[in-house]
């Protein structure tokens, strides 16, 4: 099957793309190897997005989705394995099929950094998430921790303790990375802080029942009792498709774009989390507004 345009990725900067190569007037298709949204439908609360006082993060990719497959073909779980060039277009191939296109955009995100500690990935499931709104309706009323510093770790703490969890936020510094207004909000919910304290391990049997807490500052070892590990320390570039192209990427991962999007392949792009950079939704749909523009120009203009 033959595209002008085929966009990986269904996060918002995927979305977008898809979106503008339509109306642009290229014929389109949308591949993503989960769902529609990538991590955003992971936020509990969005209140930074033009146009909407207070959005979850999974309504706002339905509503992006709906507007999309309005136009586009979205193609969900249909993972890309591998992207050939050549001269006049490149073959992309998938689990499920072979498309033909003369021009891609890459927006495949980002995923969770992990602690790297014993026992993470022996627990995943059974008392670790690295998302509160997918999981911390089952440890309502039961005591968790929350690791990290930043605006996702505190909106994970302040939805969980919401929704009616006690809640821990252990942090390796003094001092919070988070906006001021998200510190203002989680002192007013009276959630307990543990600076300057890392997580060396995490126990349990058949699912998590503490962790090994390191003071830094004291140089001091105490096992916390806790029924969930909620995990919110950043992200990482998913760039293995990026790697495999030859696209090039800076020394944490990321894909490196002009102004317009452009990679250093002739006819690909980057949009969104995987170009690193200022990590929001407003500036994913932007960016693959931008590369989507740009592969018009360089296919039509």
């Amino acid at each position: 099957m033959k595209r002008d345009l085929i966009v990986v990725g269904t996060g918002p900067a995927g979305i977008t793309a898809g979106m503008y190569g339509l109306r642009s007037g290229l014929e389109t298709l949308v591949l993503d190897k989960g769902i529609c949204g990538g991590l955003s439908n992971e936020a509990p609360i969005i209140e930074n997005y033009p146009g909407f006082k207070k959005i979850g993060g999974m309504e706002l990719a339905e509503k992006m989705k709906e507007q999309l497959s309005e136009y586009v073909s979205i193609n969900e779980l249909e993972e890309v394995k591998k992207v050939g060039s050549g001269a006049e277009e490149m073959t992309v191939i998938t689990e499920k099929d072979t498309y033909h296109t003369k021009a891609v955009v890459i927006s495949t995100g980002t995923k969770h950094r992990k602690l790297g500690v014993k026992g993470e990935d022996e627990y995943l499931g059974r008392g670790i998430s690295y998302c509160a709104t997918c999981d911390g309706f089952f440890f309502r009323n039961k005591h968790v921790m929350v690791i990290g510093g930043g605006d996702s770790a505190v909106r994970e703490a302040l939805y969980l303790k919401n929704i009616g969890c006690e809640v821990t936020l252990i942090h390796r510094r003094e001092k919070l990375r988070a906006e001021q207004y998200l510190q203002k909000n989680l002192k007013e919910a009276g959630i307990r802080i543990l600076w300057n304290s890392v997580i060396t391990e995490i126990k349990g049997d058949t699912a998590v029942s503490s962790v090994v807490r390191y003071d830094k500052k004291t140089g001091d070892e105490d096992v916390l009792p806790v029924a969930g590990v909620f995990i919110s320390i950043g992200e990482e570039p998913v760039n293995g498709l990026a790697t495999q192209m030859g696209i090039m990427m800076d020394k944490s991962g990321y894909i490196i774009t002009d102004k317009s999007q452009r990679t250093n392949l002739k006819r690909v792009y980057a949009a969104g989390d995987i170009t690193g950079g200022v990590r929001q939704i407003v500036v994913a749909c932007a960016e693959g507004a931008i590369a989507a523009s740009s592969a018009y120009d360089d296919l039509l203009g």
